[in-house]
């Protein structure tokens, strides 16, 4: 294996047949040492959370698939937590997408004259440039366009899938009796087509059980993985 990329939470690396590693750390996104998937910062360690979030993407990235959408998924080892994915072709320099069924975290500190914790959003979809320099900024339709990054149609075609994404994450949390607040997904392009890809675990989204947040490390048990 080489070595192809050093990033926050897990490294990657190129495999001889063209596919990829994903080597996930303990490390978790977040700020003086909470945990926010929306920080675009390593806030702290947790011991475990590498294998955590390899056992719970690959179970999404199952069901994912299953409904019939494309993802960059092969396999995965949770015990040695690496996953192997296809090579994806990112759009610029990488675009998240993040669906919004309640209000909570940087939705609430943006716009709290206007809404209350918790409140409904009825999945509303926001885009961020994955920048860490720059605080991963929001990026709209209009700039996306004209920055060369996507074309119109790729933007409405990244906006329905994170919804259907987030249908499936949310009906599995739900039947285990926990409720979806938010969820941040990637995509790229496998083979020309657009495809999910990067992870989806309790690392990019927020759930939460008898009014209480759901840690990373316990996501597994509570889905039964």
């Amino acid at each position: 294996m080489k070595l192809h990329y050093k990033g926050k939470t897990k490294n990657v690396y190129a495999l001889d047949n063209g596919n990829y590693l994903l080597k996930f750390k303990d490390d978790v996104t977040g700020t003086d040492g909470v945990f926010d998937p929306g920080a675009n910062q390593v806030g702290l360690s947790i011991a475990g959370s590498g294998k955590t979030c390899v056992k719970v993407s690959a179970f999404f990235f199952e069901k994912i698939a299953e409904a019939g959408i494309p993802t960059h998924y092969v396999s995965s080892n949770a015990d040695k937590a690496e996953m192997t994915v296809r090579p994806a072709i990112l759009f610029g320099k990488g675009i998240e997408m993040i669906c919004r069924l309640k209000a909570t975290g940087s939705f609430v500190r943006r716009y709290g004259d206007y809404c209350i914790e918790g409140q409904d959003l009825d999945y509303y979809t926001e885009a961020t440039l994955k920048d860490d320099m720059r605080g991963d900024p929001f990026i709209s339709l209009g700039a996306v366009t004209a920055l060369g990054i996507m074309t119109k149609e790729e933007f409405m075609t990244l906006k329905a899938l994170t919804k259907k994404i987030t249908a499936i994450v949310a009906a599995e949390l739900k039947a285990a009796g926990a409720d979806l607040y938010d969820i941040k997904l990637e995509f790229g392009r496998v083979g020309g087509e657009i495809t999910l890809v990067d992870e989806v675990s309790g690392g990019n989204m927020r759930a939460y059980n008898d009014g209480k947040v759901i840690a990373p490390l316990d996501f597994p048990k509570l889905l039964k993985v």
